[in-house]
């Protein structure tokens, strides 16, 4: 069996990630999935959650805003919505949309479930950042 399977995310602006890697825990709107390499064929839906990959016996998290995975026994392909490298995050924009999303929760004129996925989003980026922050100490 194979050591490694090929992970490809992209979103409509670019190709976000594209490399081996050992392993890849997903969020999917089901649950959580720990993907090896030669795993049975799936199609998900993704939640919006860090992924967790696995390469070199190093974790790297990164930002997912929801999307899809399939996977096949040699390669992952995940179409997101946006993803995020740690290193890419822009920390004070995640931290005024967490607070933009806040105050219109707070306002009943609000749109509520457009801001909690707002909100979620700017949760998911700042949880990836500080992982980031984490690690380079």
């Amino acid at each position: 069996m194979a050591k490694t399977i090929r992970l490809d995310i992209v979103t409509p602006e670019k190709m976000a990630f594209s490399a081996e890697v050992s392993m890849v825990i997903a969020r999917t709107t089901a649950g959580d999935i720990g993907i090896l390499p030669g795993h049975a064929p799936l199609i998900a839906a993704m939640a919006i959650w860090p992924l967790r990959v696995i390469t070199d016996g190093e974790e790297i998290p990164i930002s997912m805003c929801g999307g899809f995975i399939e996977v096949q026994p040699e390669k992952i392909t995940i179409l997101a919505n946006c993803a995020e490298l740690p290193e890419d995050i822009d920390v004070e924009r995640a931290e005024t949309a967490k607070a933009r999303a806040e105050n219109h929760l707070r306002d009943s004129n609000s749109d509520v479930a457009r801001a909690e996925v707002a909100l979620k989003r700017a949760m998911v980026r700042l949880k990836v950042a500080e992982h980031n922050k984490q690690h380079k100490m």
